[in-house]
């Protein structure tokens, strides 16, 4: 036996990996990739092996011995080490924490990998066997599944997938006690895949498509911007573009922004290949995550679909990934790692040598500049697919306006012709609830949050104040607990009064509203959408969850009721977001053969970019934003950092971010770093705790990460720096 040093990244905030003792037999290189259980203080904790060395710079005395190697054969692959290592250098975090936030909670936990994948599948009890083969006919979908049965014993995911069958049905033959749940061989998934890759065949694409889809040239690496308008046939194209790297013998990536559009995404790609798809996103269970995890590392999934933490999933042979709507601020995660998904697909494709799809009809700026200094590839798709027309946008100026639960009368009246129609309307309201805020008009009093100390939000349906910055839920008191008064008044206006207002207005209309708040449950959001995608004239409301992605022909007339939120943002990458959003709420108008329209409420009609935007179009409002960006020196022509702290005592939030400010003005780098603060954040309080923020901008990457790299190592060592909560993002996307 020979005595190894086992290099270790382990689960804590230390941005360094630590050497462990361990007796082991055969090839050491064969353990890099493995998980072992190591004691770490008085704890014992997963990590992963990154390196196998023969001395170690850790004094013998205070060497520890591992636990147990839990895995035979590398759970992480050299590739993905490569990659979880360089995104640990570029966004300054600890790499152990980085490659627990790329595997499932059960892998986190120290589960076995199954060396020889065993899948789920269904057949016959002795009860169901026994049935004819009519026996069923009542229930025509039933009966498919049992004939099916009669005739191939049993069937697996990918195959139900591939033939429709739903999980209700075969829950209801399951409930029925005909038939039951087994475990099987992969091996049972390549007798039962069709020939074909295809279920049904490809739409023809138009001439803009065809030239898109034909510049994606595969086996070597590319970035492509695909940059359509809203209706313009781009899921088409990565439809076409996947069943190209599935001819070829590869999986495909596909990363969506909400899991709200999961279900449509997953129904598109099912519909058209009859290929096992994993879909990687919070809202399946812990123990499908884990499955689907590892039949994407497999090779059993050939399309992998997910949101933002699908871009860390292992894969075993890519041929390309695409990022759909990559301009999304989903794709960067906000607290713990905070990665830029868009940006790890990137590497990712340079590392594997494939393409990777960009797309967006209102690409971020960072995008953009790429495409325009030649770095990515710029597809443009700038007709509407089929027969269907860009919509008439009219702003409305609400200056001196009666407003009736945020919307004007003639915004009221549009809806009201819309319904004679027999259309549907959409109306945008990115702020949930009844009211913001609500106050007693007698004495002044304010309904704040006591961890917050800002404004909850009221909500009638149940009745209840809620914080949505901290989640603290509150009754509402029956009197004024100032004055006592009873009557209570609220300002400004949510997506539930909106709703309110509009059932009282149109009585004989389904009001559908589409919030966090009606969206919780698992499949709540397909539910609500299933009258519109049917074609019932209704009157959708909706926050951002409503403005992104979906198809729904039938909507013809979007307001949005308030266009003025981030114009007069303190944060630079206010007026690009709401740019986007109002581009991407009027690209839900007029995707049928009518000409939509979409009627923009706003205090401020003069402001110069929001002329641009609806008199030219949002490449336009880019392009002069990005000039403004040049001159100030700000993201894409500069590089930022935000270090964000956290405390219950605000002078330890503030003292480390002193620290880290006296140890940048001491590097050689300090007349060419720029830095605003240590300040109060945006949002200064937040759950009891005081938040402080302080930010870097500098010409040079380069310098910036080599100037933060030495700063970070000598404060993370401080009293100081054990004191507090702190972060640090790299390419923030929000200063809140």
């Amino acid at each position: 036996m020979n005595k190894l040093y086992l290099e270790i990244a382990l689960p804590v905030p230390l941005r360094r990996t630590f050497d462990y003792l361990a007796n082991f037999q055969g090839d050491p290189n064969g353990l890099i990739g493995c998980r072992v259980q190591a004691p770490f203080g008085n704890q014992t904790l997963i990590g992963i092996i990154i390196g196998v060395k023969a001395q170690s710079e850790t004094p013998a005395d205070k060497m520890k011995d591992v636990h147990t190697i839990i895995d035979d054969t590398p759970l992480i692959s050299h590739l993905d080490l490569q990659l979880f290592s360089w995104a640990a250098n570029y966004y300054h975090h600890s790499l152990g924490e980085v490659l627990h936030a790329s595997i499932p909670q059960k892998l986190r936990q120290g589960e076995r990998q199954e060396h020889e994948q065993r899948i789920s599948a269904w057949k016959h009890t002795a009860e169901g066997m026994g049935l004819p083969e009519t026996a069923l006919k009542r229930s025509k979908k039933q009966q498919e599944i049992h004939r099916y049965l009669l005739q191939n014993t049993q069937f697996t995911r990918s195959t139900a997938q591939r033939l429709g069958f739903s999980s209700s049905v075969i829950k209801a033959l399951k409930d029925k006690n005909l038939i039951e749940e087994i475990l099987v061989k992969d091996s049972i998934e390549q007798v039962q895949i069709s020939n074909s890759l295809l279920n049904n065949t490809p739409l023809a694409l138009n001439q803009e498509q065809t030239a898109a889809q034909e510049s994606v040239i595969f086996h070597r690496f590319g970035a492509y911007l695909l940059d359509g308008v809203t209706g313009s046939g781009k899921t088409e194209v990565y439809l076409q573009l996947v069943a190209r790297a599935l001819q070829a013998g590869t999986q495909a990536l596909v990363l969506i922004p909400e899991i709200g559009l999961s279900p449509q995404t997953v129904g598109r790609f099912k519909d058209r290949f009859s290929v096992e798809i994993a879909e990687l996103h919070s809202s399946i269970s812990e123990a499908k995550r884990a499955e689907h995890w590892q039949a994407a590392k497999s090779g059993r999934a050939k399309i992998v679909i997910g949101t933002r933490l699908a871009a860390l999933a292992a894969l075993n042979k890519p041929g390309i990934i695409i990022v759909d709507e990559e301009h999304d601020l989903s794709y960067k995660q906000h607290d713990g790692f905070r990665y830029s998904a868009r940006d790890i697909c990137v590497y990712r494709a340079k590392q594997h040598n494939i393409p990777v799809v960009l797309g967006s009809a209102t690409p971020s700026l960072e995008t953009l500049n790429n495409s325009i200094t030649g770095r990515y590839q710029h597809l443009k798709l700038t007709q509407r697919a089929s027969t269907a027309t860009p919509p008439h946008i009219d702003s409305i100026d609400i200056r001196d306006q009666q407003l009736a639960a945020g919307l004007c009368e003639s915004a009221i009246e549009e809806i009201r012709h819309t319904l004679q129609r027999q259309q549907q309307a959409l109306v945008f309201l990115n702020r949930r609830g009844f009211a913001p805020s609500l106050f007693c008009h007698h004495c002044g009093w304010q309904a704040k949050c006591t961890g917050c100390e800002l404004p909850m939000t009221f909500h009638s349906h149940p009745r209840h104040l809620h914080c949505h910055r901290c989640d603290r839920q509150n009754g509402v008191p029956r009197a004024c607990p100032s004055c006592k008064n009873q009557a209570f008044s609220h300002r400004g206006s949510g997506t539930e009064q909106i709703e309110l207002y509009l059932t009282k207005q149109f009585p004989n209309t389904p009001v559908i509203r589409i919030d966090r708040d009606t969206t919780s449950s698992k499949k709540a959001m397909q539910k609500l959408l299933e009258p519109a995608y049917a074609g019932t004239p209704c009157i959708l409301v909706g926050t951002q969850m409503l403005a992104k992605g979906h198809h729904i022909p039938g909507i013809n007339l979007a307001v949005i009721a308030d266009a003025d939120q981030g114009l007069m943002s303190a944060d630079y990458r206010g007026v690009e977001q709401v740019g986007q959003l109002v581009t991407q709420v009027a690209g839900r108008a007029g995707r049928a053969s009518s000409t939509g329209k979409v009627l923009i409420q706003t205090h401020q009609p003069d402001h110069p970019l929001m002329r641009v935007l609806i008199a030219e179009g949002y490449n336009s409002f880019a392009v002069q934003l990005l000039a403004e960006r040049k001159h100030s020196g700000l993201p894409p022509y500069g590089y930022s950092a935000l270090i964000r702290s956290e405390s219950k005592r605000p002078e330890n939030a503030l003292a480390i971010l002193q620290l880290i400010h006296g140890a940048i003005k001491n590097t050689g780098n300090k007349h060419t770093i720029t830095t605003i603060g240590p300040m109060a954040a945006p949002i200064e309080k937040i759950g009891n705790r005081f938040r402080f923020q302080y930010q870097l901008f500098c010409n040079s990457r380069k310098e910036l990460h080599a100037t933060l790299k030495a700063v970070l190592s000598e404060v993370e060592v401080k009293a100081e720096a054990r004191r507090t909560r702190w972060s640090v993002d790299i390419d923030p996307v929000t200063s809140a």
